[in-house]
């Protein structure tokens, strides 16, 4: 019967990527074993109520596996038809070519980009043991987190830094199933790697189990038993299989990504035993999981709902805010607004706000990449997180910013927490890749970036972001938020702890500004606002962000001495300007008035559509002074009068 269902998919997931003439065959037909057996014997999940908080959690690292995957989800009961699976990689199907968690019923993660898979399990997995931890009087929280990866998750840096860590806390209820087939899409494994990978997990800490044959579900199943079983370290199950199992070409790199096509799968089905018929499943095959994976699930659900009912009222209440993953609008609204001309940097000022709301709520969790006392998240009431507290809330993530963005999104993806990182602006080249797929997936991950600025000085410009502001702002559903003050930090945080479906980066900076008369907490959910109106008539219109605003507001003064009005617009968000009514968008930037200027310590590109004239930074920065490099590049009143003359 287990056979029989193995050829089923198998032969399923060939008839789509046939059919699509597109996808990856080779994994499909040696993982089949592998998943058949977690889905029927181990996984506790079900369609019924697909995003049930204690259900385990699986995660395909190795995204090209989608055939398969959508194949075994049909069979599981979710909302995947054989006519989605005869939809593989069509557009708008809800089987697109790498996993979706946002579109298709049963994905966890959205995958495709080797490595982070592997990293946002080990994210899934520590927020699995902090809510247990963090709420111990509720009993409905914990589960496994199982993930699939390959030969070429693991040559990816990030799923290594990601497992150094989970070796480090500990996390036993992870197992990482691993295809290892000694084949990528070029040729041998080994003429890219000469590792070895159990010494390698060893030494990070993980326990290793080697399965000698990926068909054997036996053996599977015992390593799954065996690693449940773990309670000190992860697991990693090195299972050996064999790439494009059953087809002509097996074993070689040429069955990796390219369809086999109607002969070479009807071979294929020779050799299972299984009917040459198309998208063929017998019956005995869809009771099967009926009465495994569907039973076990519906089971489980019945009883996470029984005991939910047995919880006090007390109780209930809070497992209803971990599951609403709402901050009570009454924390926002007793943070005071900072009075005209307080100086600080909003780093600072983000690391009081951070606190605060850290001691306010037990949703936030987070920390940062090796720099919390310079980006200041460290919590200054909260232990740390560790093996022996998974109840503290400050993580020490190394030096690993990608791993750290990674986790951050396997946080998001369980649910129950409100996730932050802190790194320093420059370093966002790092996880950017992490940050996209927050962004694709939905995520409101909070991001919080300082030292945003040629204004970091000494450290020169390995450590000057120029460049970054633009990439951050070209990403789809990421809100980047550069702002002013410390009143305009405050309206950042309110609208990345209320954000439901879109990261947020917090762009901070490393010296003191000064509140600005007319700055807004409120102002900044609009994206851009008027922060020092004309006088009498509109002769220009500066537009700046960050620390650039203190600067073109001083500007606006010497300006008048010229006889000349200008309106001074604080942009903290081109995200959310956009979002603003056509109307809403002419009171701030008229039609009438071109006469505008962009000020930017960074590069001016996408500047050019709101502004005909920038100051910005076409180059990489130098070390000196602060003061020094600032001048160095002509941001000062001097600089601003002389374009703004040269516009009128």
């Amino acid at each position: 019967m287990d056979n029989l269902c193995i050829n089923t998919l198998r032969c399923l997931a060939m008839d789509a990527i046939d059919k699509a003439n597109s996808g990856h065959p080779g994994m499909a037909l040696g993982s089949a074993p592998i998943l058949h057996t977690l889905f029927t014997r181990h996984m506790i999940s079900t369609p019924v109520d697909s995003k049930w908080i204690q259900r385990d959690r699986f995660v395909l690292s190795s995204g090209h596996v989608s055939a398969l995957y959508y194949s075994l989800l049909h069979l599981c009961g979710y909302h995947i038809s054989l006519e989605d699976l005869k939809n593989f990689r069509q557009l708008n199907s809800l089987t697109p070519g790498h996993p979706e968690a946002t579109l298709t019923d049963g994905v966890d993660v959205s995958t495709g980009p080797l490595g982070q898979g592997v990293a946002t399990a080990v994210g899934i997995a520590m927020a699995e043991r902090h809510l247990v931890a963090t709420y111990p009087n509720l009993d409905v929280l914990s589960h496994y987190t199982y993930v699939l990866c390959g030969d070429g998750d693991l040559e990816e840096g990030v799923a290594m830094e990601a497992m150094s860590l989970a070796g480090l806390y500990k996390l036993n209820k992870l197992i990482i199933c691993y295809d290892n087939n000694d084949v990528t899409l070029d040729g041998p494994l080994a003429q890219s790697n000469v590792e070895n990978m159990k010494m390698k997990a060893e030494s990070m800490n993980w326990n290793v189990i080697e399965v000698k044959d990926g068909n054997d579900i036996n053996a599977i199943d015992a390593a799954i038993i065996a690693a449940k079983k773990q309670a000190e370290k992860p697991t990693l199950i090195i299972c050996k299989t064999i790439i494009g199992y059953g087809s002509e070409q097996q074993g070689t790199c040429a069955v990796h990504g390219a369809p086999l096509k109607k002969e070479k799968t009807a071979k294929l089905k020779e050799f299972l035993k299984m009917p040459a018929k198309d998208f063929y499943i017998p019956e005995e095959v869809k009771k099967f999981y009926q009465n495994t994976y569907i039973a076990r699930g519906t089971q489980a659900y019945l009883n996470y709902q029984n005991k939910v009912k047995s919880l006090s009222e007390k109780q209930q209440k809070q497992l209803q805010m971990i599951l609403k993953n709402e901050i009570p609008m009454e924390i926002f609204e007793k943070v005071a607004a900072y009075p005209s001309g307080y100086s600080n940097s909003t780093r600072n000022v983000s690391g009081e706000l951070l606190n605060y709301y850290c001691d306010h709520s037990s949703l936030l969790f987070g920390g940062s990449a090796d720099v919390a006392k310079s980006v200041m998240t460290g919590l200054k009431n909260h232990d740390d997180f560790t093996c022996q507290n998974y109840a503290g809330r400050n993580i020490n993530f190394g030096i690993r910013e990608f791993a750290m963005a990674c986790i951050c999104n396997g946080f998001a993806c369980h649910g129950g927490i409100k996730p932050y990182c802190g790194s320093f602006m420059v370093f966002v080249d790092y996880f950017k890749a992490a940050i996209r797929m927050a962004a694709l997936m939905e995520l409101p991950v909070i991001y919080l970036m300082s030292h945003d600025s040629i204004a970091v000085g000494e450290d020169g410009p390995t450590h000057q972001p120029i460049e970054q502001l633009s990439t951050l702002r070209a990403i789809p559903n990421l809100n980047t938020l550069r702002v002013a003050d410390a009143n305009e930090t405050i309206g950042a945080y309110q609208i990345a702890l209320q954000s439901k479906k879109t990261p947020t980066a917090i762009i901070l900076s490393r010296q003191n500004l000064t509140t600005l008369p007319n700055s807004s907490s409120e102002k900044v959910a609009l994206g851009a606002y008027i922060i020092a109106k004309e006088e009498e008539k509109l002769d220009a219109i500066l537009i700046a962000t960050g620390s650039e605003v203190e600067l073109a507001y001083k500007a606006k003064l010497a300006l008048k001495s010229y006889g000349i009005d200008v309106r001074v617009v604080s942009m903290p968000s081109w995200y959310l300007f956009e979002k603003q009514s056509d109307a809403y968008k002419e009171s701030i930037l008229p039609a009438h008035c071109q006469k505008r200027l962009s000020i930017e310590m960074a590069s001016e590109f996408g500047w050019h559509k709101y502004a005909n004239q920038t100051l910005s930074i076409q180059e990489f920065g130098r070390s000196g002074k602060a003061s020094d490099v600032i001048e160095f590049f002509k941001f000062n009143v001097d600089t601003i009068i002389e374009k703004v003359k040269n516009m009128l």
